[in-house]
């Protein structure tokens, strides 16, 4: 919210939504090094709703990458690490360039067919080098446009079971509620058909119920879509599930009582308490840890 408000400009309603499942994922799921973000066994994360990005540049952050607090003061100026949409080269952590809707669904399957030829080509018995996840958020908007269903036809017919895409179901669009252009479909059914694993999480604030559908995804040998239904800017007393909250600040009076709501201090502005950093930055040594068991593993393999 500090953020976008201090830019005059962004999107800041999703970011409030996806928090529980950026916890879960950067926290409890991807693997990947801050200290070395071209890791090659890494888990790949594809912002595909990338007018969110703030939510990203916020993990990355809280998590150890090359990124600091002042670099989200500097969201969407002129230069900065933090651009409004994410910027493949200009943000340590940013896999490739998203902002089109759709795009990074199409990227997202890219990827995953990139992993699953390296390690046809490259992995043997007992030893796996290339073993990696492609994880996703899709926005309402990206699941509309035609491209993200191409590709996900194509995934399904190659069975990337790596690949797991979160669709943030929140019903908003910039111009007013989905229902205006998107109520006749089933999403789920929809990707079914396409050879996909579906599952659906009717509550984005439950995180348990995020955590088991990963891992179920990840158990799964197909694709995986996780429909999550979120309320976008959630916590918002005057703007939470509606289009005001899409793409524009939400007004410093709106910022002060939705940070009464989470009983959080309302004058307080970029406030990271020690204890939630400490928490979150303990992905440096798991990172480490994942890179140095690679490192062994190829070792391993070169030795055979």
């Amino acid at each position: 919210m500090d953020s976008v408000q201090k830019a005059n400009a962004g999107h800041p309603g999703t970011a409030m939504a996806l928090a529980p499942l950026a916890y879960a994922l950067w926290t409890k799921h991807m693997r990947y090094n801050p200290r070395n973000p071209s890791w090659v066994n890494r888990d790949r994360f594809i912002l595909s709703a990338g007018h969110a990005c703030i939510l990203q540049y916020a993990m990355l952050y809280l998590t150890g990458y090359d990124l600091t607090l002042d670099d989200l003061k500097q969201f969407r100026k002129w230069g900065s690490k933090t651009p409004g949409h994410p910027e493949y080269g200009d943000t340590p952590g940013v896999e490739c360039t998203t902002g089109p809707l759709g795009q990074g669904c199409g990227n997202s399957v890219g990827f995953a067919v990139a992993e699953a030829f390296l390690a046809a080509r490259f992995n043997r018995e007992n030893v796996n080098i290339v073993d990696h996840h492609t994880y996703v958020i899709a926005s309402d908007g990206d699941i509309m446009e035609g491209v993200s269903g191409e590709a996900a036809s194509l995934a399904g017919h190659l069975k990337l079971g790596k690949l797991i895409v979160c669709y943030d179901d929140n019903h908003i669009t910039i111009e007013g509620n989905t229902s205006l252009t998107f109520d006749q479909e089933d999403v789920c059914l929809r990707y079914e058909a396409y050879g996909w694993h579906t599952q659906a999480v009717e509550d984005a604030n439950d995180v348990a119920a995020i955590d088991r559908a990963l891992e179920a995804a990840k158990a799964d040998p197909r694709p995986s879509l996780i429909r999550i239904r979120s309320h976008i800017a959630w916590g918002a007393p005057n703007k939470q599930d509606t289009s005001d909250a899409h793409g524009e600040p939400l007004g410093e009076e709106e910022i002060k009582l939705t940070k009464r709501f989470y009983g959080w201090p309302e004058d307080a502005k970029f406030l990271v308490p020690d204890e939630a950093l400490d928490f979150y930055r303990k992905a440096i040594e798991r990172g480490e840890k994942f890179e140095n068991e690679w490192n062994e593993l190829f070792a391993q393999y070169e030795r055979a």
